[in-house]
């Protein structure tokens, strides 16, 4: 007897052609919505639920039935299982229910078939919609990050949602599901493709390449076309003429076999690492112990939002005012979730750099990881509340083109990358994020994050601004070394701002009716929208002027020459620093005596 043919594992889904979603993936979805309204009913009707089923089934119970409910049994609106069994109405109730559940799997399989994606060499295409249908395409040279999320729910299914962010407003792509090892396959295609790698290099290195230049890494895991990936224990490259399990052993022992695959492989993704191995180096850079993570959230700025909250609270109750509960104790559960996401954001944190850039992993039962292409940062800070001070702790923020400060919380959360650490570990992850700038900054972002006045190569603020910045007017202060801007500032809250120039929008210089009086200015450094705000506020108003030029020109110089965003095409140029760029024929802009923004 022959072997029955399977159908052959895909072994890269950047083939450019369609390709459909994990077929569990309308179910975690929205299928979870359905069943969490089904158990809502269930539980709310739970004993109409039982005697409808007793007297379905035993008949002599009917008597007893009408005698517990009484005249009840005929309200229809409180009473729907009464008046069903009392109308005989059971055999169309549980048709209706059956057609119900038809209906909703028929949605469930439609959405599925429906909903496709394909990869191509210049964009991630998905077409999705039953009666009104989308077509959504991320252009590859815009992406700006890829980010894979494991939920609890959807780990058990072995499947991950990847998220490829793209520069603008709502214009992310979403792949909810995808077969876990498939999600990480393709993530590493498309940030190859994006690179600016094509086949001809590829075949120069001697490497296997798919049709559209991807190569495939030799002994990938295979997956079945359906999306979900094979067991551990099964052999890609023997799946399409392995035996039937009649001929090699019993079926059920067969069965037993690949169950316990199964099982083994979800137990082994539920314990693996974020990182993968073949693309960043095992361990992080940076290890958040428990403790700091705990010590950090409840010493935050939230805490004390939440003990004001619960006062408030306690002090309504008790004088007998209601609408406090109903004004004051949705913020305080929103508080506490914010609170619990960042502690949960911080375990099993891992940040690490890849050939394909930054690599960050956290979470320990939801997971979720993403990768920062090179040339997609445009700004970093680092940031310390001041009570962190004495433990010496940090946090390091960025922002990055699509996350938005007004999107979601989980793509706002996707801003911070660094949630607590120490002043090396802030070095670290600032080696990381500019890597071409690494051994410049050290020195000054030492100075950055602790120093007052010109220490370390910062300029000095005049002691005149101490009258618009009374406490902080010694720590603000500028630098710039490697194509890379950097704003100390910060009294309760110390900063340190990092701006490369070469991606940097426009600068402005601002001088107000006080400014003018006293020959000061302000400097504002525009980058895409995020958290980071890169904003020296007070200046001597010659040295302003100076730093417009000079910002305004490096950073024309430094867009010339950048070529971070094909990081696989060709080698990034890297020009040594220059104290004072050669001035560029652009005319010169400066501020008027009305106090108006220029930019450049």
């Amino acid at each position: 007897m022959s072997a029955p043919v399977r159908p052959a594992p895909v072994q890269s889904l950047a083939d450019g052609e369609w390709h459909r979603l994990h077929p569990a993936s309308p179910l975690l979805r929205g299928g979870l919505v359905f069943i969490a309204v089904l158990g809502f009913v269930i539980a709310n009707l739970r004993e109409r639920v039982v005697d409808f089923f007793l007297t379905v089934f035993a008949p002599s119970t009917r008597d007893a039935f009408g005698d517990r409910y009484g005249s009840g049994q005929d309200d229809w609106a409180n009473d729907p299982i009464g008046g069903i069994v009392n109308h005989g109405l059971v055999g169309w109730a549980l048709l209706g229910v059956v057609a119900v559940l038809i209906v909703v799997i028929a949605a469930f399989w439609l959405s599925w078939r429906m909903h496709t994606f394909r990869v191509t060499p210049e964009a991630v295409e998905v077409r999705s919609g039953i009666l009104f249908r989308s077509h959504r395409s991320a252009r590859l040279d815009r992406i700006q990050g890829i980010n894979v999320n494991r939920p609890l729910f959807a780990r058990l299914f072995g499947t991950a949602k990847l998220e490829v962010s793209v520069a603008g407003q709502s214009a992310n792509v979403q792949l909810a599901y995808l077969g876990s090892a498939l999600a990480d396959r393709l993530r590493a295609d498309v940030l190859r493709l994006a690179s600016g790698a094509r086949a001809e290099r590829a075949a120069a290195r001697g490497e296997t390449a798919a049709t559209n230049g991807v190569p495939v890494a030799a002994g990938t895991e295979a997956s079945l076309s359906n999306g979900a990936p094979l067991p551990a224990a099964v052999d890609a490259a023997d799946v399409a003429t392995a035996p039937s399990a009649s001929e090699t052993a019993p079926a059920r022992v067969a069965a037993a076999a690949r169950a316990g695959a199964l099982v083994g492989q979800r137990v082994d993704e539920f314990l693996a690492p974020e990182l993968d191995p073949d693309l960043a180096p095992p361990e992080s850079v940076v290890h958040l112990p428990f403790g700091r993570v705990i010590g950090s959230t409840l010493l935050g700025g939230s805490t004390i939002w939440a003990i004001i909250l619960v006062a408030i609270i306690v002090i309504g109750v008790t004088t007998g005012q209601a609408w406090v509960l109903f004004s004051f104790v949705p913020a305080a559960i929103g508080l506490v979730s914010y609170m619990w996401s960042r502690i949960t954001k911080s375990l099993r944190y891992s940040i690490a750099g890849t050939p394909d850039g930054v690599r960050i992993g956290h979470g320990l039962l939801s997971t979720g990881n993403q990768t920062i292409p090179p040339g997609r940062i445009h700004a970093v800070e680092a940031t310390q509340w001041i009570f962190w001070r004495p433990f010496g702790w940090w946090s390091i923020r960025i922002n990055v083109a699509g996350h938005s400060v007004s999107a979601s919380n989980e793509a706002a959360q996707r801003t911070t990358v660094l949630p607590v650490g120490t002043a090396a570990d802030v070095q670290r992850v600032l080696a990381l994020l500019i890597p071409d700038a690494a051994a410049d900054l050290e020195p000054l972002a030492a100075a950055g994050l602790t120093g007052r006045g010109g220490a370390g190569g910062f300029s000095l603020t005049p002691r005149r601004g101490a009258w618009l910045r009374p406490f902080s007017w010694r720590r603000i202060g500028w630098a710039a070394t490697s194509g890379v801007a950097l704003i100390r500032r910060g009294a309760l809250v110390r900063s340190l701002t990092l701006v490369p120039l070469a991606r940097m929008q426009s600068v402005a210089i601002s001088v107000g009716p006080i400014d003018r009086w006293l020959r000061l200015a302000g400097i504002r450094l525009h980058t895409v929208t995020g958290p980071v705000s890169a904003v020296l506020p007070v200046v001597d108003r010659d040295e302003a002027e100076r730093l417009f030029e000079r910002l305004a020109e490096e950073a024309v110089d430094r867009a010339a020459i950048d070529t971070t965003h094909h990081w696989g095409a060709v080698e990034p140029v890297r020009p040594e620093a220059s104290p004072t760029p050669e001035p560029a024929a652009a005319p010169t802009a400066a501020p008027d005596e009305t106090g108006a923004d220029h930019a450049r």
